[in-house]
């Protein structure tokens, strides 16, 4: 059995992978902190078959983004969809200020999409090839292009509907 120790100090090197699927997938911080809390009990539950036959980075976001999806489905029934604050363009100056704002109106955008597109922006986010979301995905890549560059449009246009462009 493999020690509680390797996987605190995995879970501790790749923390930023929990906070990343848990901001795209709740609205809220409570919520997010309940997900993290979810993804580490799964991912401490399968801990011990993890084989190593890929990178501790990519099968943490296989389970990260499986029970994000998983839970998202339970919370949503639960909660109420928040709609968007309607006065974003008062701000003149883009400022760090403003570039909060952007960063807010994305993830609000983000989470009008559905849980596949999600997990599709979060791993393209996260720097990962075509290839490699195809992978994570169990898609193929040419699946992975198609369905990114229709979620990238997806966003771009729930950005316009309420009045706001990049």
């Amino acid at each position: 059995m493999k020690n509680q120790q390797e996987f605190l100090e995995r879970i501790n090197q790749h923390k930023g992978i929990l906070h990343k699927v848990a901001r795209m997938y709740m609205d809220n911080s409570e919520n997010q902190n309940d997900l993290i809390q979810e993804i580490v009990l799964q991912l401490w539950k399968s801990f011990e078959r993890f084989e190593g036959n890929s990178q501790f980075s990519t099968w943490m976001y296989r389970v990260s983004l499986n029970t994000a999806l998983t839970y998202f489905k339970k919370e949503k029934k639960k909660e109420e969809r928040h709609t968007f604050i309607e006065n974003l363009d008062q701000v003149d100056e883009v400022d760090s200020g403003e570039k909060e704002n952007q960063l807010e109106l994305f993830y609000k955008a983000v989470h009008e999409l559905n849980k596949v597109e999600k997990a599709l922006i979060f791993l393209f986010l996260e720097g990962q090839s075509h290839k490699e979301i195809a992978s994570n995905l169990g898609i193929t890549e040419v699946n992975a292009r198609v369905k990114l560059n229709r979620t990238k449009e997806k966003i771009q246009n729930i950005i316009k509907k309420y009045g706001y462009e990049f």
